[in-house]
């Protein structure tokens, strides 16, 4: 019997391994972590993703992404 949860993948977020539903877009993890509302950006191992393709950017099993709030000031 295979144990393995197909509904599940494994994220590196922040250098931290975090299990998130499987096929999430860009846009679906930021509002799963509670930024949606906020200015980030974010990478896909190593790829900055653009905001207009957050909604249309699904992710795999394993990706390394880092998010890095947009601090305004002056």
């Amino acid at each position: 019997m295979n144990t393995v949860n197909e509904n599940i993948m494994n994220l590196h977020i922040n250098g931290e391994r975090r299990k998130v539903a499987a096929g999430l877009t860009v846009s679906a993890l930021l509002e799963e972590l509670g930024m949606a509302e906020r200015r980030v950006a974010l990478e896909r191992n190593g790829e900055l993703v653009p905001k207009s393709l957050h909604d249309k950017t699904r992710l795999d099993e394993g990706d390394k992404i880092e998010i890095v709030h947009a601090i305004g000031g002056g």
